[in-house]
């Protein structure tokens, strides 16, 4: 357990998903007072615990990549993450299927790189170029994604200027990736993850071009239980530390005074008194849902309906009896995949034919289902709530389209026979039952206009005494970023309270009042 000033400060944690656990779990090994109040039953957000009967399923992340900044992560809480997690790393990375062609990429180089050759011949070399220059890419983007961006003079740093010339902002992620591969298949099986993102390569900066070499360099894992083990992990950090996480327990409103926040107003009516406040919840959603009506002048509602936000999803969680041969996480390309992701993004519009991404985490662990069974977990990446959809009337055919697809793929022919559990999820119910803004399942867009300094600031602009985590602020949507979040914003508060006591040591000898 931490030790613990007298007069520590006391930080409520709104919302225990990723970048609130994480940031709870920080300033509790600070030595802070930290409660974190969550709405629902379980902690993880949007990325938590779905249990079906006997099945266990992660609600929405399932890709876990660069293990190293989680394990930075656990040692900054002095703990150890192998103590709580089991990870497995995966090889084939995933199974990319286009038609009858099927490519299996791997972090060892000159595997994929014989396999690039067996399935595209001529475009081997292409892959080694990207690799080496997406290396020296990484190495100079990185730093950009840990340090906050809150003024216009955080442009003209070192560390941005030499990334500049790699930067590839006004460039695309498909357009970028075109210069290394001539075979359609191999370009999207490098950009398919802007989805990451919630957007289309076609779109995406350039920039996000290391997504793909970040698999590539340094793998995909699955955590035992799956990435929602992950989080309950930092929940459990947390009480170690003697702090608390309240599930079950929703915040009606931010409570703020004289332009600063002192508190919480629970749903259940009580209040809460706190010096600082780490606003974990989904951006758009807080906005408007948790601060006093008028109070807001940066990010009215209308303001924030302006903003650009990611695709969401339609999910289904099968618990299926039997085996499923498919591997851990596949790909399965719609035929035109520029129509559908243009119809996504573009036109607002369900395709014909539809891209899905296929978890199947039973055929390595057999934790997520009764024995001999699997947990299938099947993703469908669809317009969000600002299309015109009407959810409740689409839902049932949109079900039975993602079941008819999956029947397709070798081996599954008969699954509506072998299904035991079901659980179709929309856009809508992603913002009704998760509280999920426009139903967009990957936050605010990385368009050029909210990156870096135009993404909502880790230190909230408008209301002193509160910082932003999650998706929706600096650096971005995505565990990774969303954790480096966590970091930024928790030495963002520990610089400012170290200067408020700073003061409040220099006014006692004044005999001045200094408030926190």
């Amino acid at each position: 357990m931490a030790l613990r000033e007298k007069n520590a400060a006391r930080v409520a944690v709104v919302g225990a998903g990723p970048g609130g656990l994480a940031a709870a779990m920080l300033l509790a090994a600070e030595g802070y007072r930290v409660e974190v109040y969550e709405k629902r039953d379980t902690v993880g957000g949007r990325s938590g615990l779905l249990q079906l009967g006997a099945y266990r399923f992660d609600r929405g992340a399932t890709f876990l990549m660069m293990p190293h900044l989680l394990e930075e992560l656990f040692t900054a809480a002095g703990r150890s993450l192998e103590n709580y997690v089991t990870l497995l790393r995966l090889d084939p990375l995933y199974s990319l299927h286009f038609g009858e062609t099927v490519f299996k990429p791997s972090t060892d180089g000159h595997q994929t790189e014989e396999e690039i050759e067996r399935l595209f011949p001529g475009n081997g070399k292409g892959y080694r170029q990207f690799m080496a220059d997406e290396e020296d890419k990484f190495e100079r983007v990185m730093p950009l994604l840990q340090r906050p961006f809150q003024s216009p003079r955080d442009y003209v740093k070192k560390d941005v200027l030499r990334a500049l010339p790699k930067l590839h902002a006004t460039d695309t992620v498909y357009n970028r990736l075109s210069k290394y591969f001539a075979d359609e298949r191999l370009r999207y099986a490098f950009t398919f993850q802007a989805k990451y993102l919630g957007m289309s390569p076609w779109e995406c900066p350039g920039t996000f071009t290391i997504l793909s070499y970040l698999e590539h360099r340094y793998g995909l894992y699955h955590p035992i239980g799956g990435i929602n083990k992950v989080l309950q992990a930092m929940s459990e950090v947390i009480a170690e530390h003697g702090e608390s996480v309240h599930t079950s327990c929703g915040v009606k409103q931010i409570l703020v005074q004289n332009g600063r926040a002192n508190g919480l107003l629970l749903e259940n009516g009580e209040k809460v008194e706190a010096d600082y406040i780490v606003l974990g919840a989904d951006f758009g959603t807080a906005m408007t849902e948790l601060f006093e009506p008028g109070l807001l002048k940066r990010y009215t509602p209308q303001k924030i309906d302006r903003k650009r936000y990611s695709c969401s999803t339609a999910m289904l969680y099968l618990g299926v009896n039997g085996a499923v041969d498919l591997s851990h996480h596949s790909v399965h390309f719609a035929e035109d995949y520029r129509r559908n992701v243009e119809d996504i993004t573009r036109r607002g519009v369900l395709s014909a034919d539809a891209s899905i991404y296929v978890h199947n985490p039973s055929v390595l662990d057999p934790t997520l289902a009764p024995a001999g069974k699997s947990a299938l977990y099947v993703l469908m990446p669809v317009p969000n709530l600002t299309a015109d959809i009407d959810w409740a009337q689409e839902g049932a055919r949109i079900q039975e389209e993602m079941m008819n697809r999956l029947q397709r793929l070798p081996g599954l022919a008969d699954l509506p026979q072998r299904v035991e559990e079901s659980l179709f999820f929309s856009p809508l119910d992603w913002q009704n039952q998760l509280d999920v803004y426009n139903g967009a399942t990957f936050n605010l867009a990385h368009n050029l206009g909210q990156m870096m300094y135009l993404r909502p600031h880790n230190t909230f602009q408008e209301i002193e005494g509160i910082w932003l985590v999650g998706g929706g602020t600096h650096p971005g949507s995505g565990l990774p970023t969303i954790f480096e979040s966590a970091k930024i914003s928790v030495r963002l508060l520990k610089a400012h309270d170290e200067t408020v006591r700073s003061r409040a040591v220099r006014a006692g000898f004044t005999g001045k009042g200094v408030s926190l």
